[in-house]
């Protein structure tokens, strides 16, 4: 295991935030992560770089809301205003407690400190889009995730250090040849206008003239495995069952089914969580799309319900509901990115101005 978190801190330093002599590292996660947290300050030591830790123990988000006034909620911590504004990188690293532990805070609560959030979170998207701090996504196997799988620790951890590439001689390698062969199809993509999703539970066009289709290469989240846009905001048009259940604060939402006219979300329905979705879709920015994407992660074949690893599962396609990436030209704004999966394995297909480039899964471009 020490390997393996050696070669894991190898590469969130070296190839996913390209770690230098003097860059500032703001490092987020739990003290459960304490053995990949010494590895990765190791390596940012080592490469010159600046760690510094924000470590949360368990429950304390939810104590800070249970027990705070509105205007203890509306306090920024300093720590994170210098880091999303100053730092060179940020590196999230998931390592929960109790993925339920937020289930039932004060919705109220919760709204006033997004609120108060709201422009330091528009000054991390802005410099993470346009490059002046490079981000990442990772994650550390703990029990409550593994639970949370339907798997054992043990499992667990071969399942995420394979979705990782963790397994290979050498990790970095095999990311940076994920990246050149999802290259194809983001080009290809890129010189397209028109993308019509096909399938027994979908028929959704759109257009994507102007935005950008990123290759997610494992950089900004790790694993990764997807190429991915922002549609034109009134251009989404159509109807989607989402095959997989819909996951977000720790609601689970099941078939989750939605109908799209002019960019707008008119209808939606659900066989479990339909009072949730009705909650969210009261949202500002919710009801239109701030992302359309392909999995193609293959090591990924199974939903594990934590979207890092969902969304990239190989065959699928996911729409996220709200928030549109900046860096792709997106314009929708909103508290809420809800990213919701279907598979296309069976029968699925994406055209582009016409020409049909993904069949039953996979790009045939």
């Amino acid at each position: 295991m020490q390997n393996i978190y050696s070669k894991y801190a190898k590469l969130l330093t070296q190839y996913c935030l390209k770690v230098e002599k003097g860059h500032k590292v703001f490092i987020r996660s739990t003290y459960l992560a304490e053995p990949l947290l010494q590895e990765v300050q190791r390596e940012v030591l080592n490469a010159g770089g600046i760690p510094v830790f924000d470590i949360a123990f368990a429950e304390k988000s939810k104590i800070y809301i249970d027990h705070a006034a509105k205007e203890q909620l509306e306090f920024l911590e300093p720590n994170l205003i210098e880091a999303f504004t100053k730092f060179d990188a940020f590196l999230s690293i998931q390592a929960p407690f109790n993925l339920k532990e937020m289930m039932h805070v004060d919705n109220e609560k919760r709204n006033v400190m997004s609120a108060a959030s709201k422009e330091i979170n528009k000054a991390y998207s802005q410099r993470t889009a346009d490059g002046s701090m490079r981000r990442n996504l990772c994650l550390f196997p703990t029990q409550a995730s593994a639970q949370e799988a339907g798997m054992s620790l043990k499992e667990y951890e071969e399942f995420v250090f394979g979705a990782c590439h963790l397994f290979a001689e050498d990790p970095i390698s095999a990311w940076q040849e994920v990246g050149r062969n999802q290259q194809k199809a983001t080009d290809y993509l890129n010189k397209s206008k028109k993308i019509h999703y096909k399938g027994p539970n979908i028929d959704i066009e759109f257009s994507v003239e102007g935005r950008t289709w990123i290759n997610s290469d494992g950089k900004a989240n790790m694993p990764s495995g997807e190429v991915f846009t922002a549609p034109v905001d009134d251009s989404v048009n159509g109807k989607v069952k989402f095959t997989y259940p819909s996951i977000y604060m720790g609601n689970e939402v099941h078939d989750v089914e939605l109908e799209v006219k002019n960019g707008e979300i008119i209808s939606w329905n659900a066989s479990q969580g339909k009072d949730f979705l009705d909650k969210i879709f009261a949202i500002p920015g919710s009801r239109f799309f701030g992302e359309a994407a392909v999995g193609t992660n293959y090591n990924i074949q199974k939903m594990t319900k934590n979207i890092l690893f969902d969304e990239k599962i190989g065959g699928t396609i996911h729409l996220a509901v709200g928030q549109a990436y900046i860096q792709c030209g997106g314009k929708n704004e909103s508290t809420v990115h809800w990213d919701m999966i279907t598979d296309m394995t069976e029968g699925g297909e994406i055209w582009a101005d016409g020409i049909m480039i993904y069949q039953n899964g996979k790009f045939i471009i």
